[in-house]
């Protein structure tokens, strides 16, 4: 089972609830007594009795009501420390914001096959159905109809139709023609916040040809090779942790340079065997972080 991240810097384990009971001490309410002294009126001006018991029935009323305020302050205030901070409005805790995928598993493997990573698989062949090992849509997402393709097959233009020029188009085309490119599987979607994912897994004969487009064909260090529309300056993400980094799979990713268009876009390119990937992020304004990197490294555990 592939597993989700746990915090906004540590994209690679599963959430695990963590029940942790909240401290409690035990408080119990005291009743307060508050004497009441009555002092007798002098001689030479006595009070008149109704007046003297007015006075005393208001000093006995707002001492009971200083008790029962006191009473019902401790007794708020013990309530608090017993619950969860849940349940308590305005301290809840705030999610790290990551979104809940589904549960996530590889596909089979065809009888007597390997692992694409594994040492006797020279080829890094992916013997699972290519189209299984795309990530599925978190929950609540609309699915983007237009990347589903035929028979779960993406046509390649639809995939160049990613970046930004007519002559990268071109370009990656023939590159892509060249190396022998088998197929394409694809999954889009876009979450409630309007942020716009895009996965596309692009496959080879080996992973020598796959290594070969990904860099130096697509990728370098310091920026994407081609620009994807929308984001012509973009720069290395330097701020994705590197415990997040899945074993055995070159992972490149890269972050809009501000000012930003329209959208921030975030992008990702991962090498797993014979198989290279592509992950976009876009959204109007600005692109979360943390989503895209659980989405990365989610993406990344499917392809291991």
């Amino acid at each position: 089972m592939t597993e989700q991240t746990n915090s906004a810097e540590d994209t690679t384990s599963t959430p695990v609830e963590d029940a942790t009971p909240t401290p409690v001490e035990d408080g119990t309410t005291t009743p307060v007594e508050v004497p009441v002294a009555l002092s007798p009126a002098p001689e030479e001006a006595p009070a008149p009795v109704g007046k003297d018991r007015r006075v005393l029935w208001a000093l006995l009323r707002w001492t009971a009501a200083t008790v029962v305020f006191a009473a019902v302050g401790t007794s708020v205030a013990y309530g608090i420390t017993r619950m969860d901070r849940t349940d308590v409005p305005g301290l809840a805790t705030e999610s790290d914001g990551r979104w809940d995928y589904p549960t996530i598993t590889r596909p089979p493997l065809p009888s007597g096959s390997p692992r694409p990573l594994a040492e006797s698989n020279r080829t890094g062949t992916h013997y699972a159905d290519l189209r299984r090992l795309v990530l599925p849509a978190p929950k609540g997402a609309h699915v983007d109809a237009a990347l589903r393709g035929t028979d779960g097959w993406l046509a390649t233009k639809t995939f160049l139709a990613e970046y930004a020029t007519r002559d990268d188009r071109e370009t990656i085309g023939q590159q892509l023609t060249d190396n022998g490119l088998r197929h394409i599987a694809a999954r889009g979607w876009t979450t409630p916040d309007g942020t716009h994912t895009r996965i596309y897994l692009l496959q080879f004969d080996s992973v020598v040809v796959a290594d070969e487009v990904n860099s130096p064909g697509l990728t370098s260090y310091i920026a994407p090779v081609y620009a994807l529309r929308g984001a012509e300056r973009t720069m290395a993400d330097d701020r994705f942790p590197d415990r997040a980094t899945v074993d055995d799979v070159i992972r490149h990713a890269y972050d809009e340079v501000k000012p930003y268009g329209a959208e921030q876009v975030r992008q990702a390119y991962l090498s797993a065997g014979d198989t290279l990937a592509l992950v976009v992020q876009s959204r109007k304004g600005a692109a979360k972080a943390v989503p895209f990197q659980q989405t990365v490294v989610l993406q990344s555990q499917l392809l291991g």
